[in-house]
């Protein structure tokens, strides 16, 4: 063998019955792998043909599983874990102010903050999930834990019009927000966005002020709107508008705003949002649990909205479970447009994923299996009697795959799990950590 023909090392190849790239969509690779080096993918390509191609320092073999990019959850509170199932079955407004936020009131700090965050990466990696879109206070907190384990979030810099344990005015807010931003500025694997509460909970001058920093900043908004009836009719009466309209009054819709859940939504808002880039963000777990309505997804999705999928918070889902998120996802659609044809398998798919990383401004890093992109990844076990028999892939994996079936995570290169097992994480000491909590909250009035 001459020395140009000699194989090119890498650090690993993962070879897989089926690669799912998402992009271009609806694409399936029958026995393909993906070549990854210094945490890029750098290959894929039929399996004969990578393994005359390269020498890799590991190769794993998954002939019976479908590898996936890693689920972006692109909206979530994951310090309230600790808070799943305290106040189930109430409507939003109810469950917030009578439950969430006294609990929360009681316990949140820095020790809570990093427990819950710690129990979500366990869960979340189990369940194939590689990044998610923070919304939680005490984000210096969060962006610690995410980046010792090695995962990949944007921590929300929260801003609300009340004081809490995080911060007392509007000028601290602002300035422990930016101490964030600057500290985890250029960081492989933590980003930031302001994350303002929700139109009800944020005045004209807060906003003003976001839009401002998020331009000098070059970061996303994200936040909650549109997310119930109530909300459309309390700030026309507020404001004599609705919320997207005041949010546009104060130049927030556009391609840097996170729409989350959006489940009221009229004709013109919907070419709004297609108009400006905007990214909405479908948590439909949650909004048929609180009873806060129905994103029209369906119509998202006609009008060339990008969307994006999120599980919300444990305390109104419960779960972090984004392959459960997406089937319902892919099935409410289909309900609330009439139509069986909307929010199919593929586009469902490049929703939970591509659509996510797109939403938090990392479209050109992850999402997708493709070359130049990080190696953010999963494996997911298809010969399980859950999906037997296999007709066709990208149905299985929307349609009936569970969330044990993950067998395999990497983020950035490195592995979060190997063979149903978590990489650097003691579940005991997870689960301890959060035990203790239950008791705290409850004397606390959760």
């Amino acid at each position: 063998m001459t020395q140009a023909q000699r194989p090119e090392p890498c650090d690993f190849l993962i070879e897989a019955g089926f690669v799912v790239p998402v992009e271009p969509l609806g694409v399936v690779l029958q026995d393909h792998a993906v070549a990854v080096t210094d945490g890029e993918i750098v290959a894929v390509m039929p399996i004969a043909e990578a393994r005359r191609r390269f020498a890799a320092t590991e190769t794993v073999q998954r002939p019976d599983a479908a590898l996936i990019p890693g689920l972006v959850n692109a909206h979530t509170h994951n310090p309230m874990t600790l808070l799943r199932g305290i106040a189930d079955d109430l409507p939003l407004m109810v469950w917030l102010r009578e439950h969430i936020w006294p609990a929360e009131a009681a316990v949140m700090g820095p020790e809570s903050v990093a427990d819950g965050v710690g129990l979500a990466i366990a869960e979340m990696l189990r369940g194939g999930t590689t990044c998610c879109n923070e919304n939680y206070f005490f984000p210096d907190v969060q962006a610690v834990v995410y980046r010792r384990h090695g995962f990949r979030a944007v921590i929300g810099l929260p801003i609300i019009d009340f004081p809490t344990a995080w911060a007392q005015t509007a000028d601290e807010y602002f300035e422990r927000a930016v101490e964030v931003h600057d500290q985890w500025r250029g960081d492989a694997l933590i980003g930031t966005a302001f994350a303002p509460h929700a139109p009800y909970t944020v005045g004209d001058a807060n906003f003003e002020r976001i839009r401002v920093l998020a331009d000098q900043l070059d970061i996303p908004v994200h936040l909650h709107t549109h997310e119930t009836a109530q909300e459309v009719a309390d700030s026309v009466q507020l404001h004599g508008q609705r919320p997207l309209a005041r949010l546009d009054r104060l130049g927030l819709v556009n391609d840097r705003l996170i729409a989350v859940h959006m489940t009221q939504l009229a004709e013109a808002e919907i070419e709004l949002c297609a108009e400006r880039g905007v990214s909405v963000v479908h948590c439909p777990e949650s909004n048929l649990k609180l009873a806060s309505g129905f994103c029209p997804a369906g119509a998202l999705q006609r009008a060339g909205v990008n969307l994006a999928i999120g599980t919300d918070g444990c305390a109104s889902n419960n779960d972090l479970d984004m392959f459960g998120e997406t089937r319902t996802a892919a099935l409410l659609a289909k309900a609330v447009a009439g139509d069986a044809t909307v929010l199919n398998a593929a586009v469902a798919l490049r929703a939970a994923t591509l659509g996510g990383a797109r939403a938090i401004g990392l479209g050109a890093r992850i999402g997708s299996i493709e070359l130049g992109k990080r190696a953010d990844l999963a494996c997911v076990d298809l010969s399980m009697i859950e999906t037997q028999p296999l007709h066709h892939v990208l149905s299985q994996l929307v349609y009936a795959v569970g969330r044990h079936q993950v067998t395999d995570v990497w983020i950035d290169g490195r592995r979060r799990m190997a063979a149903r097992e978590l990489v650097d994480i003691d579940l005991a000491q997870v689960a301890a950590n959060a035990r203790q909590w239950r008791a705290r909250i409850a004397v606390g009035g959760g």
